[in-house]
């Protein structure tokens, strides 16, 4: 379990998140949704030790994240941004870099960390790309490289910026795939998406943010009825009972 206790952060001056108070459950999917600028971003990178908290803690089973030294940190919680720059490496060397916090003096890769690399790459089918050079790739193949990078970290807790950013339609649906096969091994999986729909059918726990604050979290169930999506995007969300489910849709409010 991670627990995220009256958590606050910010940049500067400008304090970004509010007295945070999420319990998120392991072995499950966390979607984190809510308003451009609301703070979601902010809210992961705090959880994953890169901007420091003003106030609060982050307890994983009851040890307090925040205050472990940074290489103890990325071998609990691994975290992939939104926005990366595209390093002159090959696919297969970045992948690699998910292994650094695991390699004593001198830091060199052992065979175990190439494994674990190569099944990351193999999980999310660019197997084949590992001796391509990143900037070849187009921005859906690089966004799988990265997100195999953070699947070799091999953390109990994976934290994802947007994962879904620049793939197609089949491959948001084969993320959401392997974001459920972590979940179901145990891991404690927490997304920010922009696409509600989405989140209201593949979560597990709901988060929605507004202005740095909690406006509502629980079951998708619970917060689609509660009404919070409507309040916080100022839209209508509606949904449709079809033979795999309920499917999601949202249309202006007038």
């Amino acid at each position: 379990m991670l627990e995220i206790r009256n958590l606050s952060a910010g940049y500067g001056a400008a304090e970004i998140l509010h007295d945070i108070c999420i319990s998120v459950p392991s072995g499950a999917i966390t979607v984190i949704a809510g308003p451009n600028g609301c703070g979601k971003s902010t809210l992961l990178r705090t959880v994953a030790g890169i901007i420091p908290a003003r106030g609060g803690s982050v307890l994983l089973d009851g040890r307090d994240l925040l205050g472990l030294p940074p290489r103890i940190q990325a071998q609990q919680a691994a975290y992939l941004s939104q926005s990366r720059q595209v390093p002159e490496i090959t696919a297969e060397r970045l992948v690699l870099h998910g292994r650094f916090p695991y390699l004593s003096y001198p830091r060199r890769y052992r065979r175990g960390d190439m494994d674990i690399a190569r099944r990351a790459m193999e999980s999310m089918g660019i197997g084949n790309l590992a001796q391509r050079y990143m900037d070849t790739l187009s921005g859906g193949q690089r966004q799988k490289v990265y997100i195999a990078m953070a699947l070799a970290q091999d953390t109990p807790v994976i934290l994802m910026d947007e994962p879904n950013t620049f793939l197609d339609i089949a491959q948001q649906l084969r993320m959401m795939e392997e974001a459920r096969a972590l979940a179901d091994a145990g891991k404690t999986v927490i997304l920010v998406l922009h696409d509600i729909a989405l989140a209201l059918r593949h979560a597990d726990h709901l988060v929605v943010m507004e202005d740095g604050r909690i406006l509502a979290q629980g079951h998708p169930e619970q917060v689609f009825a509660g009404g919070s999506l409507e309040k916080a995007f100022g839209i209508r969300v509606e949904r449709t009972r079809t033979t795999d489910g309920w499917h999601y849709y949202y249309r202006e409010r007038k």
